[in-house]
């Protein structure tokens, strides 16, 4: 009995050895499957020339009037805003080179279309190591060129580049891959899917505010799903994204493919309405202002080119008093006065979803106003790459300041209080730079202009509710309708009722509860409705709008079954064909219309 059992615990621990050994080469042959992928879509080093106006204690000319025109000259004149510094000029791309941008991009594409899911990680694997180990000169050069602080640049182009390259590589193939997608009774041996195919090149136009953010976000949803694309980069900023191509296109190169898939043009308006219409471009994203707009879907229109447009906003920050009429702590309000100092006044206000109203309920009216206003007047104003204790940059140029000032002397007239700023400043040491005082209005109306118009500036504008619904109201008396942020108390069921009705309740794309723009932090589908346009970009709604959406239905059993046209309904069909044919809809429905009849019959005998 013993030998018995030392025998079966023996063929036990053989039985247990050989399993572990199993389970061994198993574990082993998984991770040089996941160290072997790891390699082969690691990404690759390479460089790229950082322009010498990056370089510390750089100095450029200061131009008498800082302008992109030069007098009798086609030439992009290039210079810094924030202190009137010429960077160089550029020559603007001619309907030819529209062409020849396309024809590249087009050629390119062609063996693009086919590279793999892996081939497209690598590339923006390299594009994302890089600007990790270079955000500096990035930094550097955007602040140059539109004249923003290092501080919004970080968050503002490099962060959220980062977060879009990263959702693309960890999300993106799983958002293209082939769908399935339900049958039917009749169709019950067939499987359906709908497949996300490269369409083939693509073009954004671009606006100037964030000039690496919005250069790269088009270029990594294109190249990801497969296609080519030529980007119109802002004349305001052609200087820096001359850069930015570079390294978008070095990438390319360094693993092993064909740089012109991406293809940076810089013109003027009367040329961007040859790509706007060229039969070439198979999806056009648009961003800028609505008059543009309307020129563009034009011009798109003639070769039928699908459209995303993006066209800015009127966002609204709402603040909401608790439901009892009980004071919010001072701990929440310095909080969300911090968020609205944010909102507003990153990159001088020129931010498509920046804080363009703050809509508060009465008593946390009163406390924000005493809480932004000697917060705005302090805010401190210069170039931040060359003095300390710059708080807020320039703007892009001064072609609005004259429009700000209007409406600002305007809605004073008609009874609103100005408390800070108002109007252009000119700068101790930077006097050609393109500066406008932090500015707060309060007790603004829904019917003046400043509370309808886009300002686009660092100005913050304050309107009262007296309660949820009103705030509600006040927000959709705008045209726009990009997004909006909604802050409140939670402490109870109400409280958080009425944060979730405002949020349901404004018409807009986007929406934040109890905080500002975290929507676009973690790639949602970015977009708007009403005059802020249409389309998204963003998530998987963005990604899969730059694919054609093929449907494609195929036999599930191909061996067994397939469709035959019965003897009754073939051609020339026989005589009880319509009655054949009135059967198979009712094999395929009957059973749902009787269902339908029979729980009519049951309310009708209640």
């Amino acid at each position: 009995m013993d030998l018995e059992i030392f025998g079966r615990a023996g063929a036990t621990l053989v039985e247990f050895r050989t399993q572990f050994n199993a389970a061994v080469v198993v574990f082993v042959l998984w991770l040089f499957y996941r160290l072997s992928k790891r390699d082969h879509e690691r990404a690759v080093a390479f460089t790229a020339t950082t322009p010498e106006q990056c370089a510390p204690g750089w100095q450029g000319k200061v131009l008498n009037d800082p302008t992109i025109k030069v007098p009798d000259s086609h030439i992009i004149q290039c210079y810094a805003p924030a202190t009137g510094e010429l960077l160089g000029h550029i020559n603007p791309v001619t309907p030819d080179g529209v062409d020849r941008a396309i024809i590249r991009a087009a050629a390119a594409q062609i063996q693009w279309a086919k590279s793999t899911f892996a081939q497209r990680r690598r590339v923006l694997k390299t594009l994302l190591k890089f600007i990790l180990e270079n955000q500096d000169e990035i930094v550097q050069a955007a602040c140059i060129d539109s004249g923003k602080t290092r501080v919004d640049a970080l968050f503002g182009e490099v962060l959220v580049t980062a977060e879009k390259l990263k959702w693309t590589i960890d999300h993106g193939e799983k958002a293209l891959r082939p769908s399935q997608r339900p049958t039917n009774l009749l169709m019950f041996y067939k499987k359906n899917e709908v497949r996300y195919e490269a369409l083939g090149v693509v073009a954004a136009c671009v606006s100037w505010n964030y000039p690496f953010h919005n250069f790269l976000g088009p270029v990594i949803s294109a190249l990801f799903a497969g296609n080519g694309i030529v980007v119109k980069v802002s004349e305001q900023v052609a200087w820096s994204s001359a850069y930015f191509a570079n390294i978008v296109r070095s990438a390319l190169t360094a693993c092993g493919h064909d740089p012109n898939l991406v293809q940076a043009i810089a013109c003027w308006p009367q040329t961007a309405a040859h790509l706007t219409s060229h039969p070439g471009i198979n999806h056009l994203t648009f961003i800028g202002s609505r008059p543009v707009a309307h020129e563009v879907a034009k011009c798109a229109a003639k070769a039928l080119t699908p459209l995303c447009v993006e066209l800015g906003g009127k966002d609204a920050a709402i603040i909401l008093d608790h439901p009892s009429k009980t004071p919010t702590s001072d701990g929440e309000m310095h909080r969300v006065a911090s968020i609205i100092m944010r909102g507003v006044f990153q990159s001088a206000g020129q931010n498509c979803i920046g804080i363009e109203r703050v809509i508060a309920m009465p008593i946390a009216y009163d406390r924000l106003v005493g809480l932004l206003e000697p917060r705005i007047k302090a805010l401190r104003l210069g170039s931040d790459l060359t003095e300390e204790g710059v708080d807020m940059g320039a703007m892009v140029s001064s072609a609005s300041f004259a429009r700000l000032e209007t409406l600002v002397a305007e809605a004073v007239a008609q009874g609103a209080r100005l408390l800070a700023g108002g109007g252009r400043y000119e700068h101790p040491k930077h006097s050609k730079g393109h500066y406008f005082e932090p500015t707060l209005l309060v007790d603004i109306l829904p019917s003046m202009r400043i509370a309808q118009e886009e300002l686009f500036g660092p100005v913050c504008v304050m309107m009262q509710a007296k309660s949820v619904d009103d705030a509600v109201r006040m927000t959709n008396s705008s045209s726009y309708g990009l997004g909006c942020s909604v802050f409140g108390p939670t402490t109870n069921a109400k409280a958080r009722a009425n944060l979730e009705d405002v949020a349901r309740g404004v018409r807009a794309g986007m929406a934040a509860i109890n905080d500002f723009a975290v929507f676009y932090a973690v790639q949602l589908p970015f977009g708007g409705t009403k005059g802020s346009g249409y389309g998204r970009f963003a998530g998987e709604e963005g990604l899969r709008s730059l694919c054609n959406l093929k449907s494609v239905c195929s036999d599930r059993w191909p061996s067994l079954i397939k469709t035959a046209i019965p003897e009754a309904l073939d051609y020339p069909m026989k005589p009880h064909a319509f009655s054949m044919g009135r059967g198979i809809v009712e094999v395929g429905y009957g059973e749902t219309l009787k269902r339908q009849a029979g729980g009519l019959r049951r309310i009708l005998h209640m």
